[in-house]
C-alpha cells in the first residue's frame, strides 16, 4: 500500500522510540491501522496529525530532499524567514499575555529592528496615550531597536524614550538572533517627571502636556525584588519562544518527510 508508512518510518520521522509509536497507536493517539500483527500508518492522516501539532499547512517535499536533512534543526531553516513567519502567533500571544499579567509589566515581541510582531500585552496608560501618534510609534520602534544593539547579553534595564525602564531578552534560533521579548512601562525611582520634563516630552511627541499628565501615574511601580524577577523572566520567555520556533521547524521538516515518503512510494 503506497500510502501507508511502517512503524519504523514513523519512528524515524518523529524521532521517538518504536515502543512509543506502538503505545500511541494502541491508545488511538496516532492515526494507525493494524494489518495482522503489524501496525501501518496512513501517510495522509499522519501528515494531518503533524500539521495539527505545528499549527500550519506545509508544502510537499521529495524523499530525496529528506534523505539529506539533519535530524536536528534543519540548516536551511536555521536562519531563514522572519520571526513572524516562524511563530504560531496566536499561541505566542497567549503566552506573552499570561507572563505580562504575572510579572506586572508590559511585554511585546519584536524583531531585531524593533518592529513589533505581537500586540503589546498589558500596555500602561502613558504608553497607550503616546502611541496614538504615528511619530511616537516610530520613536518606540527606534527605542526597541536600540535595545537589540546593546552588546550586553544579560537583560538589564534601560531608560526608554518615555523616561520609563525597559529590558529585553534575546530570541536565538540556531546561531542567529531573530528577535526580542521586551518588558517595559516600569517607573524609575525618580518618577513622576518634573513639569519641565513633561513639557519637553510633550514637545518631542507633538502632544499637549495635558494629555500626558493624567497618565503619568498609569505606569508600573516595582520594587527591587520585582525588577530582578522581571530581568530573569524576560529572558526565560525569550527562551520559550526560541524553543517553540525550534520545535516547529523540526516538526515541519518531519512533515515534509512524511509527504515525501508518501509521494515516493
Amino acid at each position: 500500500m503506497s500510502d501507508m508508512l511502517t512503524a519504523k518510518d514513523v519512528q524515524d520521522l518523529l524521532q521517538v522510540d518504536r515502543s512509543t509509536v506502538y503505545r500511541m497507536a494502541e491508545a488511538g493517539r496516532l492515526p494507525a491501522i493494524k494489518v495482522g500483527k503489524q501496525w501501518r500508518f496512513p501517510a495522509a492522516q499522519i501528515q494531518d496529525w503533524v500539521e495539527v501539532q505545528t499549527g500550519a499547512p506545509l508544502p510537499m517535499a521529495s524523499a530525496a530532499q529528506y534523505s539529506n536533512k539533519s535530524q536536528t534543526l534543519p540548516e536551511s531553516e536555521n536562519g531563514n524567514g522572519s520571526l513572524a513567519e516562524l511563530l504560531p502567533l496566536e499561541c505566542v500571544q497567549l503566552i506573552q499575555d499570561s507572563h505580562a499579567d504575572l510579572l506586572g509589566v508590559m511585554l511585546v515581541i519584536t524583531d531585531m529592528q524593533g518592529k513589533p510582531i505581537t500586540e503589546p500585552s498589558r500596555p500602561c496608560g502613558l504608553f497607550a496615550a503616546i502611541n496614538k501618534s504615528p511619530d511616537a510609534v516610530q520613536r518606540c520602534i527606534s527605542s526597541w531597536q536600540d535595545l537589540g544593539q546593546d552588546v550586553v547579553i544579560e537583560p538589564v534595564f534601560h531608560t526608554s524614550h518615555l523616561g520609563l525602564l525597559c529590558a529585553r531578552g534575546l530570541i536565538r534560533v540556531g546561531m542567529e538572533l531573530k528577535g526580542m521579548v521586551v518588558a517595559g512601562c516600569v517607573a524609575p525611582v525618580n518618577w513622576p517627571p518634573s513639569e519641565e520634563q513633561i513639557k519637553n516630552m510633550a514637545d518631542e511627541f507633538g502632544v499637549a502636556p495635558t494629555l500626558l499628565k493624567p497618565r503619568l501615574h498609569e505606569v508600573f511601580h516595582l520594587d527591587e525584588e520585582q525588577r530582578s524577577v522581571v530581568l530573569v523572566s524576560v529572558q526565560q520567555v525569550a527562551n520559550i519562544v526560541a524553543h517553540i520556533v525550534k520545535e516547529r521547524l523540526v516538526l515541519i521538516s518531519r512533515l515534509e518527510a512524511i509527504a515525501g515518503l508518501a509521494t515516493a512510494r
